[in-house]
């Protein structure tokens, strides 16, 4: 009973925070409630016996990218009426583009079938929680994968940056080699003045 309950409190306070999310005006507003929606999930997920998506869920999504998107908001002069001009231009292609996936949604939803074998783990001798026997599984079956998958993360990492750095001509930038080139004679000038005929 007190699982069914906590079921329905999550499910409940995730949805409205959800639906606030996208109907909040204020853009700060909406990442705390995206905030409070990602610990809801997380509680969901803990009561489904998966830990580790949970923890995965608050470290990663509200402790990197929720907080980093809340500093960017607040620190960038976004100008959101000028943004929300153009929403009605774009609604019907928003909403064609939102209806394909609700019937791609519904359509995998109604051929959703669990295969018996797939739930059969053999867990004989491996008494081990959720989150060992996931990272034994990652580690061992797909090791290559995995290091493959954040080798083309890194990639797409180094590219954004790549990217994004532009070259300012007017701002000026340290040239190391340069500094390190330079020698106390290039900069440093130094004059023997008799006593009493030095400038005041």
């Amino acid at each position: 009973m007190l699982h069914a309950i906590a079921f329905y409190v999550f499910a409940a306070v995730l949805l409205g925070s959800a639906l606030m999310v996208v109907a909040a005006r204020n853009p700060v507003h909406a990442v705390l409630f995206l905030i409070l929606c990602f610990f809801n999930a997380a509680g969901l997920f803990l009561l489904m016996g998966a830990e580790f998506v949970a923890l995965i869920l608050v470290i990663v999504y509200v402790g990197a990218v929720a907080v980093l998107f809340l500093f960017v908001v607040m620190m960038l002069d976004v100008d959101f009426r000028e943004l929300r001009r153009g929403f009605r231009r774009y609604l019907p292609v928003g909403a064609a583009v939102g209806l394909v996936l609700l019937i791609e949604l519904v359509l995998m939803a109604s051929h959703w079938a669990v295969d018996p074998q797939a739930l059969a783990v053999p867990t004989a001798g491996m008494n081990v929680d959720n989150t060992r026997a996931l990272g034994r599984v990652l580690y061992t079956d797909y090791l290559y994968p995995f290091q493959v998958s954040g080798l083309i993360l890194l990639v797409a990492m180094v590219g954004a940056i790549a990217l994004t750095h532009r070259r300012r001509p007017d701002v000026r930038r340290q040239r190391s080699s340069a500094q390190l080139d330079r020698k106390i004679s290039d900069v440093i000038e130094t004059r023997k003045i008799e006593s009493g005929r030095g400038v005041l």
